[in-house]
């Protein structure tokens, strides 16, 4: 009877609980504004809603917006839409946008058609990724939803699988409390979805390696001033023992280092230890970009390297990575170009420019171009700055995220898509996959551990910033971070992409 009674009250004060936490929610005095894509009905993060007196208002991570103006509630507001790859219709006299009643503890809903193929999903780095939906009570995913080690904003991200888990690391970090933050690259983990981690349609929940204030800490603390990373291999040494291992620049300037080699990650410190120290004179030999492996005719597995086409690799040997003389370049041949393409140690890898060059000084013919991907509406030619390749089940093929420069939306801020039989091409065909108005997306990446449905869904990220951009004004919150989307390969123009 007693335990009864115990049961009862503990009960009756849970109810009270809620009650009490239901009501105080609904007197809050937010106007909660949810904008979601037409198509998947998920929620749009980074939809710009602007009052006729310039008041900007973003939406977090889930599509919402916390609004709250004392001078506006109670009454109808006119919020014009800007989101980079969605469109709202028109109205008579030409404005783009909404009217709302706006009344505390009330919801609206905003449906955006998405014009970009790929679908804009959550911001992975920074502050207030899910700041509005936490203001309003709405459910987040995250551990950390409003700021995780002390991160302001990250430069161009690296991932790899090591022992289990995702390692991610990132370049240049800002902190809250100085301008300045970490230029000796910044480091987290995360869980793999099947292995608790979550899904990658919600989110990452990152665990930064941080400093005894709790900001991201230096991963490269005995090297240099201003340290960026890259080529991320993770390969069994002689033990058997797997070991991680990235390239590293000793940057001066941006386009300028002073030195160049390799690092190895230190499990009980925790940071990366020097390994190798390469020369300069030959600048490409060294992993870079997004590695991925290959298994040759020969039996042979060699690591590729994209920077921005798979150009340069080297067998995938603890001690062949370290020797920068193995490392080989896609060229044509030094001795006589008409013998074509071959794997040599001797020459530059080729690139589009040089390719384009050869073209058109008959060294060349256009059809046997390999990294010269064409529009497949117009057939111009798509110059490809930095990608990301692997392999792809569901295509049966090798597939590249690319970013363009000089795009007709922005100068960096266009991404493509390619696919080949070959990791070395020919890369013929691309198309059109995300666009940023005026502003820079740089450094995509790929995420094969992520990808769904046997490839059909691909994951990819890159750095949302306004250097590099005629932009005059820096989105809050996402500038200088990173944002993840999701590309259904069914949406693509398959047939045209596919053409030999």
């Amino acid at each position: 009877m007693k335990k009864t009674r115990w049961l009862y009250r503990f009960a009756l004060l849970i109810f009270t609980l809620q009650w009490g936490l239901t009501a105080q929610a609904d007197r809050l005095p937010w106007f909660t504004i949810h904008i979601t894509d037409q198509e998947t009905g998920g929620g749009i993060p980074m939809v710009e809603l602007k009052t006729v007196n310039e008041v900007r208002f973003y939406s977090d991570s889930n599509g919402i917006i916390a609004f709250y103006e004392p001078g506006l509630m109670n009454q109808e507001v006119f919020f014009h839409i800007f989101s980079h790859g969605y469109s709202t219709p028109e109205d008579g006299f030409g404005y783009k946008g909404v009217r709302l009643r706006v009344e505390p503890g009330e919801k609206a809903e905003i449906k955006l058609k998405r014009e970009n193929i790929a679908e804009r999903l959550y911001r992975i780095t920074g502050e207030g990724i899910y700041r509005d939906s936490v203001m309003v009570n709405e459910p987040v995913p995250l551990k950390e939803p409003v700021l995780n080690g002390e991160v302001m904003g990250q430069d161009t991200v690296e991932s790899v699988l090591y022992k289990g888990k995702i390692y991610w690391f990132w370049g240049d970090t800002n902190r809250p409390a100085y301008p300045l933050g970490n230029f000796k690259t910044s480091g987290a983990t995360s869980d793999l979805p099947e292995k608790g981690g979550l899904s990658p349609d919600r989110g990452i929940d990152l665990r930064y390696f941080v400093d005894s204030n709790g900001f991201c800490k230096a991963m490269c603390p005995d090297i240099g001033n201003l340290i960026w990373i890259d080529g991320l291999i993770a390969i069994k040494d002689h033990d058997g023992d797997e070991r991680l291992i990235a390239h590293y620049a000793d940057v001066v300037s941006l386009g300028s280092i002073r030195g160049h080699g390799l690092l190895i990650f230190d499990d009980e410190s925790q940071t990366f230890k020097k390994l190798k120290e390469f020369s300069l004179e030959k600048r490409w030999q060294c992993p870079q970009g997004h590695p991925f492996l290959v298994k040759e005719e020969n039996g042979a597995d060699y690591y590729y390297f994209p920077s921005p086409f798979p150009t340069v690799r080297v067998e995938a040997d603890f001690d062949k990575i370290q020797d920068q003389s193995q490392y080989e370049a896609f060229a044509l041949s030094p001795e006589n170009n008409s013998q074509g393409y071959e794997w040599v140690h001797d020459a530059t890898p080729m690139n589009f420019e040089r390719e384009q060059k050869l073209v058109k000084e008959g060294v060349l013919k256009e059809s046997e171009a390999r990294f010269m991907p064409q529009n497949i509406e117009d057939g111009r030619p798509v110059q490809i700055q930095a990608s990301s390749v692997y392999w792809n089940d569901y295509r049966g093929k090798w597939i590249m995220v690319g970013q363009q420069v000089r795009g007709s939306s922005s100068f960096l801020g266009e991404i493509w898509y390619a696919e080949s039989k070959y990791p070395e091409g020919p890369w013929r065909w691309a198309q059109k996959i995300i666009t940023h108005e005026k502003y820079t997306f740089y450094n995509p990446a790929q995420h094969p551990y992520f990808d769904r449905k046997g490839g059909r869904m691909i994951y990819l990220e890159g750095t949302y910033t306004r250097s590099f951009s005629a932009s005059t004004y820096a989105t809050p919150r996402y500038d200088y971070n990173q944002i993840m989307y999701r590309l259904d390969l069914d949406r693509l123009d398959l047939n045209k992409l596919s053409r030999e």
